[in-house]
């Protein structure tokens, strides 16, 4: 009998087409990206090479990449510090004036820190930390609301050589414990709270519960954000404002091998603890600057939002390390996107004239559902380039993305990439890439991307299956914290061979047979199985938000004696839209026309709203568990808003 888990039909059709932009600086024409594709190819040594080299490095490095995965190494024979390239590198150029941190707080506050305000406010991070006996290797735990602070203490941890472990500050308690005790954190950054939605989040008070009988943890310091009065455990608890009032503007940057590790970073499993991905400091920092420049044509002058939280992976490449590095203002806001009205993000591009903006599908629906009018009261005009990351990115979205926000006149580059790749893998390149909606295009110069079937052997193109990647490259995590084996068993035993390592996404993908042109299907572990056909969440989605009433759907399988899987589809409506029976068959039929009979949905679900990471993925395996009857299991850790569950609960009965 054939396997057939891993295959997976596509079959939604994206004609559209919008050719790249005249006016890049970087990456200018398909033949230039062919040949930065064609070099990395025929020597990945010397075009990795070539690129680190632009960077500085206390002790030059001899060799690029050493062993195979799961064991490799990047420029491990050298020495450098990432802080010193993000900052020093910069002053030292002349551009220490040039903002490198434009914060706005959910109240309204603004605030500008210069790459030489930022370097001073790191420097004296770097000396309490030391203070506080932190040495290199040790690890920092940092649980901070989204202020300048935190970007701060993660470069404070780079310049000494501690190993930061960021906690996204809307974590429980339990949530902070875990992670804190698995990484071993000696101190812990975080503040009384931050605000969200107009309330203020207390944060200490979580610190206080999880640290509570924590041997490993010998101090706490706390940033003044929101000015509440907090628990205080004497000899443990250090406010930072007076522990900086006696700190050296000035701390050297210690040179650090390539290979020393730079943070771990927790992602959830659907069960068991979380992951902690590990990653470097050398082939980081070259992986997260090559592809900042290259993926946003970056310019000296560019004000970049990526809207991430730096608790998740992109806010540690594309908030603070990737566009740092590149010398660019880089946009941090605190709050909610829609806090105090809805139109608080295109207020904010239009403020602070933001030419770059780097989001999430979800928050393009959630923006969509609200309607064209909110961003239409502001001049977005400053915008030249948007960017989509996270998830993959329905068709009808881009195309909302680039005509409401872009004014149809800016690219976007929809990338792919994991927490565990560091960096961003497949990606339009604005200057060189024709676009289409829903795709990410072409994988970047140095990335060998392969669609599998079950036995690792490639499938036909326009025919779905496993994403894999056959060619390590600099950003790559390098292990699981204390668990080289699960890293191993996870990622690399599957399909490598001996000479041949092969890295296991856990994504679907399928390659166009006309252009090469990679979309990515989401998770795996999502594909719907409906009468022997194994179908994409993400194109059924992309079918039901197809239709104008919909701004955002999720679509799981619930057990069905006679088809084995049904499609159960939970769908949220348009402002102004109600739901009704002449709806819900509407729906039906839509997909049944876009996709096939086979895909119709047997059930569709009105709801107000999906359970989502704070991240803004969409938790699809807790759907699986309403949809099917059963109590939700596995790591609800990431939940933003516990309550929707109830709800659907509620709707469901």
């Amino acid at each position: 009998m054939t396997d057939r888990r891993h295959e997976i039909e596509s079959l939604l059709v994206e004609g559209r087409s919008f050719p790249p932009v005249a006016d890049a600086v970087h990456v200018r024409g398909m033949e230039a990206y062919r040949a930065l594709a064609a070099e990395a190819k025929a020597d990945p040594g010397t075009f990795w090479g070539r690129l680190a080299r632009e960077l500085h490095w206390t002790k030059p490095f001899g060799h690029v990449v050493g062993a195979p995965p799961p064991a490799v190494t990047w420029f491990a024979d050298g020495e450098t510090n990432l802080c010193a390239n993000a900052l020093d590198r910069h002053v030292a150029a002349g551009r220490g004036d040039h903002t490198a941190i434009l914060w706005e707080g959910e109240p309204g506050e603004v605030v500008r820190w210069s790459f030489r305000r930022l370097l001073e406010e790191t420097c004296r991070f770097a000396a309490v930390l030391t203070s506080l006996g932190v040495r290199c290797g040790d690890r920092v735990a940092i649980y901070l609301p989204l202020v300048p602070e935190a970007a701060a203490a993660m470069l404070a941890c780079a310049r000494i050589g501690a190993v930061h472990t960021v906690i996204f500050g809307g974590f429980s308690a339990p949530a902070v414990r875990g992670r804190v005790e698995d990484a071993g954190a000696c101190v812990v950054v975080t503040a009384d709270g931050g605000w969200r939605r107009g309330k203020e989040v207390p944060l200490k008070p979580a610190v206080d519960e999880a640290v509570a009988g924590l041997a490993c943890v010998r101090h706490v310091l706390v940033v003044r954000r929101t000015g509440s009065e907090v628990a205080w455990t004497p000899g443990r608890d250090r406010w930072w404002h007076e522990e900086r009032a006696h700190a050296p503007s000035f701390v050297p940057a210690a040179s650090l091998p390539a290979e020393h590790p730079l943070f771990i970073l927790y992602t959830s499993g659907t069960t068991g603890k979380p992951k902690g991905i590990l990653h470097t400091t050398g082939g980081y920092m070259v992986g997260t600057w090559a592809t900042a420049r290259w993926v946003f044509d970056l310019r000296p002058d560019d004000v970049f939002w990526c809207t991430a939280d730096v608790g998740w992976v992109t806010g540690h490449s594309y908030v603070v390390y990737g566009i740092l590095l590149n010398g660019v203002t880089t946009v941090m806001y605190e709050g909610a996107p829609a806090h105090p009205a809805p139109d608080r993000f295109w207020s904010l591009v239009a403020r602070h004239r933001v030419t770059v903006l780097y989001t999430a599908p979800t928050a393009i629906r959630a923006f969509m559902r609200l309607g064209d009018a909110w961003p239409q009261r502001h001049d977005l005009s400053s915008l030249r380039l948007l960017g989509s990351v996270g998830e993959p990115i329905n068709p009808e979205a881009w195309a909302w993305y680039r005509r409401v926000i872009g004014g149809d006149r800016c690219p976007i580059v929809d990338t792919w990439w994991q927490t565990e790749t560091g960096m961003i893998l497949v990606s339009p390149l604005p200057g060189a890439t024709p676009t289409r909606p829903g795709s990410a295009t072409l994988p970047l110069p140095g990335i060998e991307a392969a669609v599998v079937d079950a036995h690792g052997k490639e499938v036909p193109d326009g025919a779905g299956g496993l994403l894999v990647l056959r060619r390590p490259w600099p950003a790559m995590m390098r292990t699981l914290w204390r668990d080289d084996a699960r890293h191993r068993e996870v990622y690399w035993d599957r399909f490598s061979r001996p000479g041949a390592p092969v890295y296991l996404t856990g994504d679907g993908a399928v390659r166009d047979p006309k252009d090469g042109y990679l979309r990515i299907l989401g998770r795996v572990d999502d594909v719907l199985n409906v009468s022997g056909h194994r179908l994409s969440t993400m194109e059924v989605e992309s079918a039901l938000v197809g239709h104008d009433a919909v701004a955002e759907a999720a679509c799981v399988a619930r057990p069905d004696p006679t088809t084995g899987e049904a499609v159960c589809a939970f769908v949220t409506l348009k402002q102004g839209q109600s739901p009704s029976e002449g709806l819900r068959d509407a729906l039906r039929h839509r997909v049944e026309h876009e996709i096939g009979k086979f895909a119709r949905p047997a059930d569709v679900r009105f709801t107000d709203a999906l359970p989502k990471t704070r991240s803004g993925k969409i938790m699809r395996r807790l759907l699986r568990d309403v949809a099917a009857g059963r109590e939700v299991a596995g790591d609800t850790s990431t939940l933003e808003d516990y309550s929707v569950l109830a709800r659907l609960r509620e709707e469901e009965e």
